[in-house]
């Protein structure tokens, strides 16, 4: 299993029997649903679980609380969205996404999203990650951007990011170009997601572009098992 996940082959021993306990904890509290005819081994199992549990090395086995179930479809799955705007408007569409997670529900994951990461991990993408960060967010009540922080560091963070995300936006609504996923404008806490992406994928290049914001995932992640490669 450490040869198929990059970044597990990447850490040292000490963070490896970290995540290895981690992700025995995962397997035995989590329910794992295959959808769409997938049929998932006991070593994709175990890779499903190493990669929900990498942004768990520091913050620990709490950031798996408050949910029970990771559902991973064959492919990319359809959502139905509806919304209604200022007017009383209803509008309806669907999306077609690749991961998504539930503030106090399931953890959903394409299958062959992991694996497209998986045969490049050093590109900035990570989809299990990046669901994993939604979760840790939505951990203090609000999907906001910011996980649950001791007091000093949750004003730094949130101050730090804000300006940060503001930044990004501008660059965006601009129409240049940028190094990082576009995506990450969409909103604070997708900024989150896509950066925390960027730590485990290519911290190098997070480092280069958002260096501020790089720092405080530093500390929250610990470094990035790709760090030592300059990529």
């Amino acid at each position: 299993m450490r040869a198929a996940v990059p970044w597990v082959g990447a850490l040292d021993a000490e963070r490896d029997t970290r995540l290895a306990a981690l992700s025995a904890r995962f397997l035995h509290e989590k329910t794992l649903t295959p959808l769409g005819g997938l049929v998932l081994d006991d070593d994709q199992r175990g890779m499903l679980a190493a990669l929900c549990c990498l942004p768990l090395l520091e913050f620990g086995a709490e950031g798996l609380h408050g949910w029970s179930q990771l559902i991973v479809y064959p492919d990319a799955f359809r959502v139905a969205r509806e919304y209604t705007d200022a007017a009383g408007v209803m509008h309806a569409w669907d999306d077609d996404l690749i991961g998504e997670a539930w503030e106090s529900g399931p953890l959903i994951l394409s299958w062959a999203d992991v694996v497209a990461d998986l045969a490049e991990p050093d590109v900035g993408c990570c989809v299990a990650v990046h669901e994993m960060a939604h979760k840790l967010d939505a951990l203090d009540g609000a999907l906001d951007g910011t996980p649950p922080l001791p007091r000093d560091w949750q004003r730094a963070w949130a101050r730090d990011f804000q300006a940060a995300y503001d930044a990004f936006v501008d660059v965006v609504d601009a129409g240049r170009d940028t190094e990082i996923d576009p995506y990450a404008a969409e909103a604070p806490e997708e900024f989150f997601a896509v950066c925390t992406e960027y730590h485990f994928s290519a911290p190098m290049l997070l480092r280069t572009h958002l260096p501020t914001v790089a720092a405080h995932l530093d500390r929250f992640y610990g470094p990035s098992p790709f760090a030592a490669r300059g990529v």
